[in-house]
Formats: C-alpha cells, structure tokens, sequence
C-alpha cells in the first residue's frame, strides 16, 4: 500500500523574498485540508513552530484520520541559529539545537510519532577559510550523535539539502551523510531524502535511493521537483518526469513502505490540487512498474544495450507505440 504525507508548513501562508502567497491557516484547518486529499493520509509536522499541545495535535490528528509520518525538528530558525545550530562554535547555541532535536522525539512519543527528522540548514559556510572542516565535522557528528542515542526508539533522520540557509551545506548529498551515519555508529540513525534537493544538488535521486537502500540503514523520502537550479519545491513529474519514474522505480524495487511526503510549495496553484497530484502521479507510475515487472522491464535494465532498454520505455512508460 502507498502512503502519502504532507509537511504542514505548505498549506497555509508560505512566501519568498519577494511575495506572499496563500491564508494563513490554523493547525486544525491544516489538518481538515489534508482529510480532503483522497491520497493523503499522514502529515509531517513542524517542531516547535506549528504545532499546538501534544494532546491538541494528537487529538486533532485522530479527528481527521491522520497519521504522523514524522516529526521535524527545526534547528535552524532561532536568531541563534543563524552562524549554525549543530556546528556552532557556542557550546550553548550546540546544546539548545539538540535539545530542540530531543524535545521533537519527546513530541513524537506523545503523538504516537514514529521518526524525527532534521534538516540542518543552518550549518554551513559560504566562503573560503570561512569555517574550520574538520572542527565542524566532529561537531556534527557529536551533536547528531547525542540527539540520536537519545530515545533510540524514535529514530533520528538527518536531511541533507545543498544550500539554504547556509550558501553551502556542510550536509549535501546522500554519501556524505552516509559517511555521518557510519561515524555515528547508531543503526536506528536514517537518511532522509529530498527529491529536489538531490536533483539540484547534481545528484540522481534514485542513485542515492539505492545506495541508502543498500546501507542497511533506514530512509525516508520527500517528494518534490524542481529545475535542477534552486529548490522551487514544484509537483511531482512536472520538470523531470523520467527521473521521477526512476526514483518511483527504484522505491518499489526495495519495498518502500514509509511514507512519500510531499514537501511541495503550491504558491500559485491550488493547494489541495497540487498535493491530490503528486500522490496522483507517484500512484499511477507505481501501479504501471507493477504491470512492466511482469513483461520483465528488470531484465532489460543494466544490459550493454541501452536502445533496447529504451525502446521499452517508449512503448511501455510513454505508451508510443
């Protein structure tokens, strides 16, 4: 069965340098908003900034038949923040990020949450000899590290993104954060992974799909596009159509069962609409792979002849014939 989620923070006002776009909207419409969706099942809520009480947001969430696909935890909004959450060179300014980071899986117990996941956007540089690598490397890795092992039940997902806030992100593709992981030594750590940001980050999201999938640790996947430039946050399919097919591909391949949790950013399109088709276009390319397995669409993939490989995908995923 697929499932899908939503991040809250796209239904109501979003905005960019420039304009605002949509209503502001209550936890509580958010949540009703997310009902209408045929698709959608599950949310993924903002810690601390857009939820109310444990027992408000958990009872709202069971009002409306919604599961907590995760918690995310926000480490990059306080003033504080701004130089760098995880990394910073405050010791205090470290504590109170994997404090927040902690108080998200104590949020997540309370709800009936079963991940946390964090995007450290705040921990980056921008310019040469800006930052001490190696000394903000040790610093990720002990701070992830005691957010981690803390409530080990509630798994930790750490997202990698390739810039924003920060011009570059010391977190910027999925090896890189592999190689955290395996510093970290704590098998419950996870990977989530961005479509968007891989694609702009220069990388193959269903590359990095398979080589978290073949790590043994968990991941867990946002959906997304945007056009290989900025992280426009776009529907599914609408810019890179064939690689989405391969990502979708690929997560049936490995027998994802998670949540797709479209972290998408309507702003000039209905919101439900654009929601209602991200989980429209990842259903139908799913069901579709579940027809190609069985004319042996693996068996052409990886062979010294790549026309054959994509004469199929004209007939079979395009359907010209």
């Amino acid at each position: 069965m697929i499932k899908h989620a939503i991040i809250t923070s796209f239904l109501g006002r979003t905005k960019d340098r420039f304009h605002e776009y949509n209503e502001p909207k209550t936890l509580a419409e958010k949540f009703a908003m997310i009902n209408a969706i045929p698709s959608a099942s599950g949310v993924e809520v903002v810690y601390p900034y857009e939820v109310e009480s444990p027992e408000t947001t958990g009872s709202l969430a069971r009002v409306h038949g919604l599961q907590f696909a995760a918690i995310n935890a926000n480490v990059k909004a306080e003033p504080e923040f701004r130089n760098g959450g995880l990394t910073s060179p405050d010791k205090h300014v470290r504590t109170k990020a994997v404090r927040i980071i902690k108080e998200a899986k104590d949020f997540a117990v309370a709800v009936g949450a079963n991940k946390v996941t964090c995007c450290p956007l705040s921990d980056g540089y921008e310019f040469s000899f800006q930052s001490d690598y190696a000394v903000a490397w040790r610093r990720l890795i002990d701070s992830f590290g005691e957010a981690a092992d803390y409530r080990r039940e509630i798994p930790l997902f750490i997202e990698y993104k390739p810039s924003e806030t920060r011009g570059a992100c010391f977190l910027n593709n999925a090896a890189k954060t592999l190689l955290l992981l395996k510093e970290i030594g704590i098998p419950q750590l996870g990977v989530t992974l961005d479509f968007g940001h891989s694609i702009y980050g220069g990388n193959n999201p269903a590359e990095e799909l398979v080589l978290l999938a073949e790590s043994g640790h968990p991941y867990y996947l946002h959906i997304n596009d945007n056009d290989g430039r900025w992280d426009w946050d776009y529907f599914c399919g609408a810019k890179h159509i064939l690689e989405y097919a391969e990502f979708i591909y690929y997560a049936r391949r490995y027998n994802y069962q998670d949540y797709f949790t479209s972290d998408t950013s309507p702003t000039r399109w209905d919101i439900c609409a654009t929601f209602e088709a991200n989980g429209r276009i990842t259903n139908k390319l799913w069901r579709l792979f579940d027809q190609l397995e069985s004319q042996g669409f693996a068996q052409v993939i990886g062979n010294d002849n790549f026309l054959k490989t994509w004469q199929f995908i004209e007939e079979n995923l395009f359907s010209l014939r």
